[in-house]
């Protein structure tokens, strides 16, 4: 990623690009229409493209009590776009002081002063500086002063007409374990990024060894049992792992602590310290509380062997529209995951 600090150095290939701005969470289709824009006229101009983005979300930012269920951050999105054909991803440092920045002065200083974009891309809803009083009009404005063009996309909806592809849809419908409704709106299947920790070892004694992992505050999708696909950062990327996922609290054994288990189908080994990304297919039962150790061993069976046929299944060609993460974006993902 690239810093747009006070005291970060651009690199001059950097310099004169197209760039499409926003916050970007989750980098879902509608996102990427406005990257897509921006690759266009960066194509047209033989310029670099690139996205600039905010860190931390402005949400986080005002509302710090109220951890955020972040879609992608930084580094996948950063990766992300990338994978999509940005050449960069630019994040601006958000705080109450960049917050109170007046538009013209955010314009002149980080676009124009330490980019020296020559076009740039927002939706038709994007907000900038003190009071949020820069919007596509006066963006319009500045471009005509500065000398850059500028390109305003209007809502992007979904096959329906009707409903805009948006971030809090599909937090809400990760909510509620509709993982083809989010995914479907992501255009790619929802990934987590994370690393293996210690666990308390109580899988092995019951015959499913699962990882530990760690994950950001606030990332919260249904609790539930969970078809997945893994693949290990810090190794061979290029091997997919199939896995049972579980998210919840462990109700069985009283825990109040929220987990990330997968256990690895077929897999033996030690992963510890590893960094996974896990890919989530699709959701096959939510979680409940069993009477005993072996209705729960009982049930787990059975979850696996449901999973191997969800992903038997997701592993046709087209089976449901979104082939492998890695695969859908040439296999470059991981790569820029694991630099």
């Amino acid at each position: 990623m690239l810093s747009l600090s006070d005291t970060s150095a651009i690199p001059s290939g950097y310099r004169g690009a197209s760039v499409a701005i926003g916050n970007f969470d989750g980098l879902h289709l509608g996102h990427q229409a406005l990257l897509r824009a921006a690759l266009d006229q960066a194509s047209r101009d033989g310029r670099p493209a690139g996205l600039v983005t905010f860190e931390p979300h402005p949400r986080s930012v005002f509302q710090p009590e109220q951890p955020l269920f972040r879609l992608s951050p930084p580094r996948l999105k950063a990766a992300l776009a990338k994978s999509f054909g940005a050449s960069f991803c630019a994040v601006i440092g958000f705080d109450r002081e960049l917050a109170s920045m007046e538009a013209e002065d955010f314009v002149a200083h980080y676009l124009v002063g330490k980019l020296g974009i020559s076009h740039i891309v927002s939706g038709y809803d994007f907000h900038f500086g003190k009071g949020r009083r820069g919007n596509p009009d006066l963006l319009k404005q500045l471009g005509l002063e500065h000398g850059f063009g500028v390109t305003i996309v209007d809502q992007v909806t979904r096959e329906d007409g009707a409903s805009p592809y948006s971030s809090s849809s599909i937090r809400a419908a990760l909510h509620a374990g509709h993982m083809a409704a989010a995914n479907s709106q992501l255009g790619y299947r929802w990934t987590i990024i994370g690393t293996v920790v210690e666990g308390d070892r109580r899988g092995r004694t019951i015959g499913f060894p699962t990882v530990n992992i760690m994950l950001e505050p606030g990332m919260e999708p249904a609790h539930g049992i969970y078809a997945v696909r893994v693949r290990d950062l810090s190794g061979d990327r290029s091997m997919v792992h199939r896995g049972a996922a579980y998210f919840g609290w462990r109700p069985t054994f009283d825990t109040d602590r929220v987990f990330l288990e997968v256990y690895l189908l077929g897999f033996e080994g030690d992963l510890y310290g590893h960094e996974l990304a896990v890919e989530f297919v699709e959701m096959v039962r939510p979680d409940q509380k069993f009477a005993s150790l072996d209705d729960l061993i009982a049930q787990m069976n059975q979850d696996c062997e449901n999973i191997a046929m969800v992903l038997d299944g997701a592993d046709a060609a087209g089976a449901d529209g979104l082939p492998l993460l890695g695969a859908q974006l040439d296999g470059s993902l991981y790569g820029f995951l694991a630099q």
